[in-house]
């Protein structure tokens, strides 16, 4: 059964040991007060959805646009930074004005954690694709890290789009599933999943139940 996710921050990547004394490597996400601002129900939207609300901003309600000064002011909060939907089944629906913490989670529960990957600017193929390159001798002048032919001929006479070259490396949504929760520090907000999560520091991660755990 599918239900509500959270709005976190990533805070960094640490060392925990556990209580037999091993180490693993863990990232930090701090989970600000989720608000339910809005729902979406398949008789009026055509599907099953809660609409969150994470993260202070400093705009005041009155500088927002029409529709986020409605939603904001439906439920008596100050303008948040993120608003973020996920779908949920229709036994999992929340009350607009439901407010969601850190114990949404449970330790040891898998999670799925998505987020934007670092940006590594223009890069080559070999380093973007994992290309070979070509030799680094017998008559191979200066192209050492090239692609190579794009292997088209006269028909079709282009390339085709996907075909893997150079270029924009990262900046991207990734998804990261079965991630474990390690421990939950309800007072400081913080949840410490084991493993590494895509983003910078300070990026914004959705999470949500694992979908193959």
């Amino acid at each position: 059964m599918s239900r509500s996710g959270l709005i976190t921050t990533k805070l960094g990547n640490s060392t925990y040991f556990s209580s037999n004394g091993l180490s693993m490597h863990v990232t930090l996400l701090k989970v600000d007060e989720c608000i339910v601002s809005n729902i979406k129900t398949v008789e009026k939207h055509g599907y099953n959805a809660v609409q969150l609300a994470s993260i202070d901003t400093n705009k005041d309600i009155i500088k927002l646009k029409k529709p986020l000064r409605k939603i904001f002011s439906s439920i008596n909060s100050k303008p948040k930074k993120i608003i973020k939907e996920f779908r949920v089944d229709e036994k999992n629906m929340l009350e607009v004005g439901t407010s969601l913490s850190a114990n949404h989670f449970v330790v040891d529960q898998y999670i799925d954690a998505s987020s934007i990957s670092i940006g590594k600017g223009f890069a080559g193929v070999m380093k973007r694709h994992n290309f070979g390159g070509l030799r680094a001798s017998h008559g191979v002048s200066i192209s050492h890290r090239s692609h190579g032919s794009t292997g088209q001929n006269q028909d079709p006479g282009r390339v085709f789009k996907g075909k893997k070259m150079a270029g924009r490396m990262g900046s991207k949504k990734v998804t990261k599933q079965n991630l474990k929760i390690i421990d939950i520090d309800e007072r400081n907000r913080i949840l410490v999943v084991k493993g590494s999560i895509p983003g910078k520091k300070n990026s914004i991660v959705y999470i949500k139940d694992s979908v193959k755990k």
